[in-house]
């Protein structure tokens, strides 16, 4: 019960009405010059800014973000990874590399700083073939499993064919799909800490005898060459990408007044991709911000709580997870509307999903958790107990059989009045006879004695004359 009043008070409390004007207000963004972008907020998936988002380009080594995200999800950190044939050529073109050797060992966690911070491509193929053997099959195996992850994501402009994001025909992506790839990773804590890493050594190995040293080549993050005046102190990380056809590419992230932006630039002339990140960054701190969903919901909650009795001195048996929406400065909580998710949540202990909408823009969404609250059962016993006794009525042995006796004695009395009722009749009627008889009798007596006088009279007439 306490569940549903919570699930009531999120969902089908009055709200705002909603409508065109200043109360929906939504910054447009400033211009840059970047021809393909989007910024999301990480946390709620909230797209704050657009541009020619759904367009498909060659994504060139962000493309290592989903590589490394996937290979977190399904490898231990101190796995070995041997570097194969295959795997070693994919640097032979001249293209990113640590110059590993055929036969070389490292650790899954060394191999995979060197894919996001040099963007190595033969650590990044490597990775992909041990994951793929790993899961039973080979480095197609990792593709496919791109594939499906982009899907599941949500991406529909999208199609892998490699795992570092060379020249391929039928390797491409949208800002937007790149968005949702690089948010997911960024929400995992292991890839968290790889990408805003700005320096890192790998030790000597079989093939190496000297320490290498690897650094990220994200100039936001880290002086890289001639670009050191865009480092940013909010920027927590990201991943760099160039090729011919695919110009420049960037994915940034960062952090700043309770706020996680991801930050996604493609097909872009350097350095714009570096400038106009900067200046979508600047543009959406200033503009928005997090408001918690727990504390104003809780807020609402205490405020139209219904009356449940001992169950309010207890809290409610629900509540929201640790999450908040993504509001223009000059809107507030008030303003948003709540709906029914259809996602299925990731969080097993989750009741129930709610999307927040400030018109037509997501803002946020939130699960509703079981609380942990606990109350005294005894109460809960005790009055169940009671409500049920008081629900039923309960006869003694002793009085049961005083009823049967009872219903005996009422039977037997009504067939006893039954049977004496036609005794009565019957003696009655032989009465009734009996009477008739001694009257018939009398009448017969009296009619001879009447007659007996009639003769006596005759007789002494008959003498006298």
């Amino acid at each position: 019960m306490a569940v549903f009043a919570m699930v009531t008070t999120l969902c089908a409390r009055p709200l705002m009405a909603f409508a065109d004007g200043d109360d929906m207000y939504w910054p447009e963004g400033p211009q840059i010059n970047s021809p393909c972008a989007v910024v999301m907020e990480v946390n709620t998936g909230t797209v704050l800014y657009e541009k020619n988002s759904h367009e498909k380009h060659y994504p060139a080594s962000i493309t290592k973000i989903l590589t490394t995200y996937l290979t977190i999800l399904n490898c231990e950190m101190d796995e070995k990874v041997t570097f194969s044939k295959e795997a070693v050529k994919e640097s032979s073109d001249g293209s990113s590399s640590i110059k590993r050797d055929v036969g070389e060992e490292m650790t899954m966690e060394q191999t995979l700083y060197g894919v996001m911070l040099e963007s190595a491509n033969e650590c990044a193929y490597a990775a992909a073939e041990h994951t793929g053997k790993k899961l039973g099959g080979d480095y197609s195996t990792f593709i496919d499993l791109m594939n499906k992850e982009a899907k599941e994501l949500g991406c529909t402009d999208t199609h892998f064919n490699n795992a570092n994001g060379l020249p391929d025909e039928n390797h491409w992506t949208s800002a937007y799909d790149m968005g949702l790839i690089s948010c997911a990773a960024y929400r995992n804590d292991e890839f968290r800490k790889i990408t805003g890493t700005k320096t890192y050594i790998i030790p000597p190995t079989n093939k190496h005898t000297e320490d290498t040293p690897l650094y990220n080549h994200h100039a936001m993050l880290h002086p890289f060459k001639s670009y050191s005046q865009f480092v940013n102190q909010d920027c927590t990380g990201g991943k760099t990408g160039y090729t011919s056809v695919a110009n420049s590419t960037l994915v940034t992230y960062a952090e700043k007044d309770g706020l996680t932006l991801c930050v996604v630039i493609m097909n872009a002339q350097s350095p714009d991709q570096y400038a106009d990140t900067n200046t979508l960054l600047n543009y959406y701190f200033s503009n928005f911000k997090a408001l918690s969903i727990a504390e104003n919901e809780n807020s609402a909650a205490a405020d139209n709580t219904p009356d449940l009795g001992v169950m309010n001195e207890h809290g409610m048996y629900a509540k929201v997870s640790e999450n908040y929406v993504v509001l223009p400065n000059n809107a507030d909580f008030s303003s948003v509307k709540r709906e029914a998710a259809d996602m299925k949540s990731d969080n097993k202990d989750a009741l129930a999903t709610v999307r927040y909408k400030y018109g037509d823009h997501v803002v946020g969404c939130v699960d509703l958790l079981k609380s942990g609250a606990k109350v005294d059962l005894s109460y809960f016993d005790e009055n169940s107990r009671q409500n049920a006794e008081s629900d039923i009525i309960r006869i003694k042995p002793v009085y049961f059989l005083w009823v049967l006796v009872l219903i005996a004695v009422i039977i037997l009395s009504i067939f006893m009045i039954r049977r004496i009722s036609d005794n009565i009749y019957v003696l009655k009627h032989k009465w009734s006879i009996k009477k008739e008889q001694r009257e018939r009798f009398r009448e017969h007596k009296l009619e001879r004695k009447q007659r007996r006088r009639r003769d006596n009279l005759k007789f002494s007439g008959r003498h006298k004359y």
